[in-house]
């Protein structure tokens, strides 16, 4: 059993793990939806809506209201005052709005146009977009990659629980999915009582490689929890990601402290208060701790680097403990994978590189040292034909 820092077994976020799925054990094919009125969303959106379903995103049974809505972006909290850092909305175009009001029911439809899930429309709402932009993101910068979604939103929202009928079909990306039924059970089946979350959107560099090996020395394993979803310009694809994370745990990782899942949702840029947000879904898996390095989800200098690890001071109520650590690498040297409280000798020892440097060895085929990357690592993105997010 997974167990909290009180010592009991640690629950999902807000004291229950939501399951919004609807069994169809009577054998209808769905046909009886047919006639409801339908609106087809993105696949960002149809990864929300399966994250509520499964309770990944406990305590949500749907998508926000207003009234919640302006007290995330205000205090980082829901109106009852639970924690909760990241707004999960609907936005809609005016005359989808006008339509939803009519017909109260919505059959939300993914990008193939399966029918994944029925919403039930409580209240339709126009928020203060650059409002809810400052609030989550601190800036109204568009430069900013979260600014720049949110204000390309549309202006209507709309609110209300969902029912999921159907998953979409089976897809390579989500061969490693779980839900937290599944980690629990899988973390329970290996005995493990103490679980340290690794939230990620690159290939694995060695020094987090080490970062993670640490955390398992005082803990029973690691999961190692790469998000699939949608990214900025520059990132690494998904593909690339998940291939590069299990060949390294198929070659450097004890088969027993190693759990891997894909966290399918959008990576926000939203700093510390994604920090939060990553915490809350990873409690929700049934992890007790999450590493939360330096500048966890930030990006580009809007963010203080060591914010994300600060802000944990707001919300102490969390079970799940983070855990903090400060940038690894290899120091020639130490002869050894260290940090700068450990490590006397200035850069000119340090094996590291930027993410824009990595990504000029990769463009020119180049590859990087291997006290950064290992070699199976850097074969994969070297002969992957596009290895980075390019719009």
């Amino acid at each position: 059993m997974c167990m909290s820092k009180n010592g009991g077994v640690i629950g999902a976020h807000g004291g229950r793990l939501v399951n919004r799925m609807i069994s169809r054990d009577d054998g209808s094919d769905g046909s009886a939806y047919n006639d409801m009125f339908s609106l087809q969303i993105s696949a960002d959106l149809a990864n929300d809506v399966e994250n509520i379903a499964d309770g990944i995103f406990s305590p949500l049974e749907g998508f926000l209201g207003q009234g919640d809505v302006e007290s995330v972006a205000k205090r980082g909290r829901l109106a009852d005052d639970t924690a909760w850092t990241i707004p999960i909305v609907l936005d809609v175009t005016e005359e989808t709005a006008s339509a939803v009001k009519d017909a109260g029911d919505v059959m939300l439809r993914d990008p193939q146009g399966t029918g994944i899930a029925i919403l039930h429309a409580e209240e339709v709402y126009r928020p203060a977009k650059e409002a809810l932009a400052q609030g989550v993101y601190g800036t109204t910068d568009r430069s900013h990659p979260g600014v720049a979604h949110t204000m390309s939103l549309h202006d209507d929202f709309v609110s209300g629980a969902i029912d999921y009928v159907q998953r979409p079909a089976d897809t390579p990306l989500r061969s490693d999915r779980m839900t937290p039924v599944q980690t629990r059970k899988a973390f329970e089946e290996a005995g493990w009582k103490t679980i340290c979350a690794f939230q990620t959107r690159n290939p694995p560099h060695v020094a987090h490689e080490m970062l993670q090996k640490t955390s398992i020395t005082t803990r029973d394993g690691v999961f190692v929890n790469p998000l699939v979803g949608r990214k900025k310009k520059g990132d690494f694809v998904d593909d690339v990601i998940i291939k590069c994370y299990k060949e390294m745990i198929r070659l450097y990782y004890p088969e027993s402290r190693c759990h891997f899942a894909t966290l399918h949702t959008e990576m926000r840029y939203a700093g510390p208060r994604e920090a939060i947000h990553h915490a809350i879904m990873r409690q929700n898996y049934g992890c007790t701790h999450i590493i939360i390095g330096r500048d966890h989800a930030g990006v580009g200098s809007f963010y203080d680097p060591f914010a994300a690890q600060e802000i944990f001071s707001e919300y102490p109520e969390l079970e799940i403990q983070p855990v903090f650590f400060p940038a690894f690498f290899y120091c020639g040297e130490c002869l050894t994978y260290t940090n700068g409280k450990c490590c006397p000798h200035d850069a000119g020892a340090r094996e590291q590189i930027s993410g824009t440097q990595l990504r000029e060895m990769i463009q020119e085929n180049r590859p990087p040292s291997k006290f950064v990357l290992r070699p199976e690592v850097s074969d994969i993105i070297l002969k992957h034909p596009s290895p980075f997010v390019e719009e």
